[in-house]
């Protein structure tokens, strides 16, 4: 069965162009999953649905990669719990994002390479942060949830990323000028700091 997916990240934004796309293609209205919600939220509640509601042969539609994920690894994720229900996915605009087809097995086994590789690198940018976080006198663990945005960016901060590379590393759940404005805050008592761009 085809199972279609469609998101837009606000109510403001509209869906009705990927829910005709959906439906030329082929999937059935009653089993399209709609929902506003930012790509970068992972727990959304009717992408959970889906994955939850899925069956061996199922096939995921959707128009666009971004509509899924808005992150490699995010998208890897997702993809592989939709390959243990037995089912397989498609994109209508990305043609080799297509695990019906052999070529597209492929191409998603190098993929799946690459987010394990993005991970690995990500763990390892995180323990050298903590590193130099605890060489500076700084205890790392679990921050509480009011400071938990501004913990993140130091540590990266103090692990070499600029401000761009921080915004992209936190999947954009922070803003850039929100990410520059917490690092000048943290570099008050250190005016000889520079923020990067």
């Amino acid at each position: 069965m085809l199972v279609g997916y469609a998101r837009a990240s606000t109510k403001k934004q509209p869906i009705d162009r990927q829910i005709d796309e959906l439906q030329a293609f082929g999937v059935d209205g009653r089993n399209i999953y709609k929902e506003n919600e930012s790509g970068a939220k992972r727990d959304r509640e009717k992408l959970g649905l889906m994955l939850n509601e899925l069956q061996p042969g199922d096939v995921v539609v959707f128009v666009e990669l971004s509509r899924l994920s808005r992150s490699l690894i995010d998208l890897i994720s997702i993809v592989e719990i939709i390959d243990k229900k037995g089912a397989s996915f498609k994109s209508l605009k990305e043609n080799l994002f297509d695990t019906t087809t052999t070529e597209g097995k492929l191409i998603f086994g190098i993929f799946a390479i690459l987010a394990e590789f993005e991970r690995n690198t990500i763990s390892d940018r995180t323990k050298s942060g903590l590193a130099a976080a605890r060489a500076k006198g700084r205890i790392g663990g679990r921050p509480n949830k009011r400071n938990e945005k501004a913990h993140l960016v130091d540590m990266l901060y103090n692990g070499g990323m600029g401000p761009m590379a921080i915004f992209r590393e936190l999947d954009g759940c922070i803003s850039v000028s929100t990410i520059k404005r917490i690092i000048r805050d943290l570099r008050e008592r250190e005016p000889q700091a520079q923020v990067d761009s």
